[in-house]
């Protein structure tokens, strides 16, 4: 049997007065719209991210997460951290009284705060120009025409009627009279999450942190065993940050410092710097072996230390270190699969949807919102609509561990929106979806962009690989020459069926006055741009 890669044959979007590249068309219309109307960067995004959890209910919501990184035309950047915290009554004690399924993804105790519509809040309040209630009436008017299923997301939707089906929200908002998922080609109305929307529009961010909404949301959490209190809700606060940025070859990569995993990024292309890729196969096995090994460094150096700021035991820039990188990148051969990652202490001697959009004046938005899996921990609100998140399961139950579950604590996070900056200009705004393997895709779409000379659209459709346990896993473009190279190396080889992920990159060419962008066929991408 052959995996010979076949290249999607899509083009990259060029453009000069803006671009826009999303998950789903229907968002990336919507925000160009708002472009065309005169609408800035921040406008489109938040107006984009209100549709998505319509067209792709499955992978996110009002109810999920979100990070931002804004960059002004003159280079001053912004980060905005919109995760949420866990309940003030979920303690250690709490989650072993639970039982091991407490963290699992479908217990009540699972939901952290949702942080997105706070987040969307301040985003537009400080940089916006139409307001949220400009941003959501598109969505509230979408919600009540109903959106038609595009396969993919039928194909997801069909995967979890169990899970729906157990919940009174899931079952009246998200199955279907029958009790099914949609199929390909139905079209489903939202009207409760219609409602919901109105009532934020009309009322801001306390129409959602507070009255009838936030009590449907904890009633709903707490018949699942949650504890989330109304107090809860009402103190969610996003917060801006500083990005971090660290240097790859002849730019820099900017990423949001933790609870994010983007620090992971960081340091996998900081070890992969020490290796020169562009002489080799992008999709060869010396390639994909020095990726695969560095990401089992860098995601080892994650589970260890990348928590919530205020209990970690390392700050993050320890961890981009110069000489602690030299360390790391040691330890790879490029014959051979390490048969443990070893200790990574530099204290030693030793479900997503990601859109990007530049405006005419050159904004730029990296945006990225989640319920981590399928309709995050499916636990819907009854009267609400709306789909809730299950972030807490990236808390770890050791004790004396930074990321330690623990009241008002953020967990670690694998949401990352992403930045390129050229001599203190923004070059591009980039994400790749696929929960983990996000920090590894930065590296991976990077490596094609920069190493390989890739535009957008290539760099997102090169084939992908990744380690689940001591798996090698891949796509199934990779040709099976690869897979024999890297068999070779040590590597235990596994075939994935479904993609990797998925992302999207708008580049700005400045000495053409144009913009390229790109955005993943595998699932229903689409750049557009005027």
């Amino acid at each position: 049997m052959t995996r010979d890669f076949q290249k999607p044959g899509r083009s990259a979007v060029y453009a000069t007065g803006g671009l826009v590249a999303t998950s789903h068309p229907l968002a990336s219309d919507a925000a160009l719209d708002v472009l065309k109307r005169g609408g800035n960067a921040v406008d489109a995004a938040i107006t984009a991210a209100a549709i998505l959890p319509l067209a792709e209910p499955q992978m996110t919501s009002i109810g999920g997460d979100c990070f931002a990184i804004v960059a002004e035309p003159d280079g001053t950047l912004h980060g905005l951290n919109g995760s949420g915290r866990a309940p003030a009554a979920l303690t250690p004690e709490r989650v072993a009284a639970a039982g091991p399924e407490a963290l699992a993804g479908r217990h009540g105790c699972s939901v952290t705060v949702p942080g997105a519509i706070d987040a969307w809040a301040r985003l537009l309040e400080r940089f916006g120009t139409i307001g949220l209630d400009g941003a959501l009436a598109p969505a509230i008017d979408l919600a009540e025409r109903g959106v038609a299923v595009a396969p993919r997301v039928a194909a997801d939707w069909a995967g979890e009627v169990d899970r729906l089906s157990r919940d009174v929200g899931g079952r009246r908002h998200y199955l279907t009279a029958e009790g099914r998922a949609p199929s390909v080609g139905d079209v489903m109305a939202y009207p409760a999450l219609a409602a919901t929307l109105r009532t934020v529009a009309a009322e801001g961010p306390s129409g959602f942190y507070t009255g009838t909404v936030a009590e449907d949301l904890v009633a709903a959490i707490g018949r699942r065993g949650g504890c989330m209190a109304l107090e809860d809700l009402a103190a969610v606060e996003a917060d801006w940050v500083e990005p971090m940025l660290s240097p790859y070859r002849s730019v820099s990569v900017g990423e949001l410092p933790p609870n994010g995993q983007g620090i992971v990024a960081l340091l996998m292309l900081s070890i992969l710097s020490r290796f020169d890729l562009s002489g080799l196969d992008p999709v060869g096995a010396e390639r994909l072996h020095l990726e695969i090994e560095t990401a089992r460094l860098a995601y080892a150096c994650r589970d260890r230390f990348v928590s919530d700021p205020a209990t970690a035991d390392v700050p993050a820039a320890m961890l981009l270190d110069e000489a602690y990188v030299d360390r790391l990148a040691a330890r790879i051969r490029p014959d051979r699969r390490m048969p443990d990652p070893g200790p990574v202490d530099p204290r030693d001697a030793t479900d997503t949807v990601y859109l990007c959009v530049v405006d005419q004046d050159g904004m730029a938005v990296s945006f990225i919102n989640s319920l981590f899996d399928s309709f995050g921990s499916g636990i819907i609100g009854v009267t609400s609509g709306v789909a809730m998140q299950n972030r807490a399961s990236g808390f770890v139950t050791t004790p004396g561990h930074p990321n330690q579950v623990g009241p008002r604590k953020r967990p670690m996070h694998t949401l990352i929106p992403g930045l390129l900056m050229r001599d203190g200009l923004p070059l591009a705004v980039f994400g790749v979806m696929g929960g983990q393997y996000q920090a590894c895709g930065h590296a991976h779409v990077l490596g094609n962009l920069i190493d390989f000379g890739m535009d957008p659209q290539e760099a997102i459709d090169a084939p992908r690989a990744f380690f689940d346990g001591e798996l090698t896993m891949l796509e199934t473009g990779i040709p099976e020459a690869t897979a024999a190279g890297l068999a070779e190396r040590g590597h235990e080889i596994g075939w994935r069926t479904m993609p990797l992920g998925g992302g999207q990159m708008v580049l700005i060419d400045r000495e053409r006055g144009v913009l390229i962008g790109g955005s993943d066929p595998r699932k229903d991408g689409c750049a557009i741009g005027f």
